[in-house]
């Protein structure tokens, strides 16, 4: 089979931007304000409407919201001989992890299920008793370097993965047991449902992500959501150079950083968020066209949506391919015809920072690697058509045979 060039390039992900968002842009610039100002007050007020929650707190990236949430809650290495542990996952993108190490918090991996990617609710149940127990059991789930003093478990870091909600009501009860806090990466699930409650509302603290590539774009930026008013408070002085209720200008009650999101980046925002339901849904439409064309395809495994998931909210459209492609190959190949494609994720534990730290092998996490090593994320976007996606699964087909 030959397969016809069409007279465009598909980009990996593009922004749906209209003129809507440029005009907000362009009426912040005929403003004297382009940082904390009133475009970031109505955004945030934009996202507490839409999520319920009574605390929203713009930042410049999911990264910073990760971190601040881990400093608010008091996660890290603490003036005490003990090292804090948080139980999360290697199959995430790496912030997840890092802001973690930032606070020099030690990340306890479990492995993930084969069908969502998400972190597997019974090994994080299986682990968490037996740190909380200690002795010899606790030792199976620590990294074999990196933990060489006293510990204790003071949180769950679940990834809401390419915009499937973790089994939130499980880590919950987890949490509730042991005591231990709940911080949601939701920066891949804006809008998804799990159990019909919105995915980021469902621990202490969530955070969505608005990176290009995501459901709705301000370009850098993210919010940190939270009903923790003292949880809130503290999260808005440090990303505010540590600066407190009361501070004057020059003054900084607490160490900080500037985490600050600013006025042309939250009026892209606002926009973007009145456009969700849009926006969701015309990257259902995209996901459904590819899953029309590529459920039959020997050899590939498209998503799927578990039952917890009562609305999906469509991240990327990762593929799986069976044990006997070449996942890389693959991808070369499409690169070939000018279709990008990513592997979807390289696991964290396997980084090279994380191996010389903390001693993990290959075969650690068995499940994690796999779909590692198997997963290609397509090219997808909302403002992808229908003939685009008709190319891709064509040329797929067609390398594939």
């Amino acid at each position: 089979m030959s397969i016809k060039q069409p007279d465009y390039s598909i980009p990996m992900s593009s922004p749906d931007i209209t003129d809507a968002e440029r005009e907000a842009v362009a009426k912040v610039m005929r403003t004297t304000s382009l940082s904390m100002g009133k475009e970031i007050q109505d955004f945030e007020q934009a996202f507490a409407d839409y999520t319920g929650t009574r605390n929203i707190i713009g930042v410049n990236s999911g990264t910073a919201g990760l971190h601040l949430c881990v400093r608010g809650l008091g996660i890290g290495d603490s003036d005490t001989e003990q090292r804090d542990l948080v139980i999360t996952t290697p199959f995430s993108f790496v912030a997840s992890t890092n802001v973690l190490l930032f606070e020099r918090a030690v990340p306890v991996f479990v492995d993930v299920d084969s069908q969502t990617g998400n972190i597997d609710v019974e090994q994080v149940k299986d682990a968490a008793q037996a740190i909380m127990q200690g002795g010899p059991q606790a030792q199976k789930w620590l990294p074999r370097r990196g933990v060489d003093r006293n510990f204790r478990l003071k949180a769950i870091l679940p990834v809401d993965v390419f915009g499937q909600p973790a089994d939130m009501q499980v880590i919950n009860s987890i949490a509730n047991k042991w005591g231990l806090n709940v911080i949601e990466d939701s920066c891949e699930a804006l809008g998804a449902e799990y159990q019909g409650k919105l995915a980021g509302t469902l621990g202490d603290c969530g955070v969505f992500a608005f990176y290009p590539n995501k459901q709705i774009t301000t370009g850098e930026g993210a919010v940190v959501i939270t009903d923790d008013d003292q949880l809130a408070e503290i999260i808005r002085t440090l990303r505010n150079q540590g600066r407190a209720p009361g501070d004057t200008w020059l003054q900084h009650t607490h160490l900080g950083y500037n985490y600050r999101l600013d006025e042309l980046s939250a009026a892209v925002g606002k926009v973007q968020l009145a456009r969700i339901e849009e926006l969701l849904a015309k990257r259902q439409q995209v996901a459904d066209w590819y899953t029309e064309r590529l459920v039959q395809l020997e050899g590939v495994e498209v998503p799927q949506v578990v039952r917890t998931t009562t609305r999906m909210s469509w991240f990327v459209y990762v593929i799986r391919f069976h044990a006997s492609h070449s996942r890389d190959e693959i991808a070369a190949k499409l690169g070939e015809y000018n279709i990008p494609a990513r592997p979807y994720f390289l696991p964290i534990h396997l980084q090279p920072y994380m191996v010389e730290r903390f001693s993990y092998h290959p075969g650690d996490f068995p499940i994690t690697e796999d779909l590692g090593q198997r997963s290609l994320a397509l090219p997808f976007s909302s403002v992808m058509d229908e003939e685009q996606v008709e190319h891709v699964c064509n040329t797929l087909r067609s390398v594939l045979n």
